[in-house]
């Protein structure tokens, strides 16, 4: 794949209202989203007095996770295209998408969305701890990077093939429920594992507001390494030459 598909975009594009909009719209979804996912995990823990990892706890975190990112998707999709991930957003960067510079933007404000949305779970739950994602004890991080990366892979293609296609039809609501779906069905192939996040800002914040980054670059590389294989797999096989059209200074 060659790297003329990645567009660096105009000095002032970041002053623009509709990218602000787009950014305000990723912080806000991403509010959404890990409000939901870690709070449930929290709520958890305190109903099982912080005891050991069950199924019916990895049951509990797929499905919250699945319809958190439902919602999320769904609601920022028509102002920022609805990525709350930035391995999505360096996906679609890969893939011509969007620009270097919304890119960064959004980037921030997932970052930002992330750690506000611990501050509040541990504001209103009285000081409870944000678990940062972890390695269980039998698990490398070789391990833990295969696993995001493959999961990420399958979260990107299915971004890919649902939300970024231009070959695609009207798909409405179906590529926000396929995107939840595949969040929460690789949590449960992976959670035991890793915590299977697939998303450098679900365990950007965890990390930010407990202070505890053990492995923790394992859940930057793994996911944008799989988001950038399944972004050039895509764009190549399924994509082509053909099916690219110039950005405009509103593309996202």
């Amino acid at each position: 794949m060659s790297l003329y598909r990645i567009a660096i975009g105009t000095p002032g594009e970041a002053s623009q209202p509709d990218a602000i909009r787009a950014a305000f719209a990723e912080f806000f979804s991403m509010i959404i989203f890990v409000f939901a996912g870690e709070g449930s995990g929290m709520a958890y823990n305190k109903l099982a007095n912080n005891g050991p990892a069950t199924p019916a706890g990895l049951i509990v975190a797929s499905l919250s996770h699945a319809f958190g990112l439902f919602v999320a998707v769904s609601v920022g999709a028509n102002h920022s295209g609805g990525h709350v991930n930035p391995a999505v957003t360096f996906g679609a960067l890969i893939g011509g998408n969007i620009t270097l510079l919304r890119c960064i933007l959004y980037w921030i404000a997932q970052l930002l969305g992330s750690v506000v949305a611990c501050v509040l779970l541990r504001s209103a739950t009285g000081g409870m701890e944000t678990p940062a994602f972890g390695l269980s004890s039998d698990v490398s991080t070789w391990n833990a990077l295969v696993f995001e990366i493959v999961m990420t892979f399958g979260l990107v293609y299915t971004v890919y093939a649902t939300a970024m296609d231009p070959k695609k039809e009207n798909v409405g609501i179906l590529a926000p429920i396929a995107i939840g779906f595949i969040v929460g069905a690789n949590i449960l192939a992976g959670g035991v594992f890793d915590g299977a996040s697939m998303n450098p800002a679900v365990s950007f914040g965890p990390a930010v507001v407990s202070w505890s980054w053990t492995h923790h670059w394992v859940y930057w590389v793994g996911p944008f390494l799989g988001a950038g294989i399944a972004a050039i797999v895509y764009d190549n096989i399924f994509i082509g030459d053909d099916g690219h059209e110039p950005l405009s200074t509103s593309d996202f």
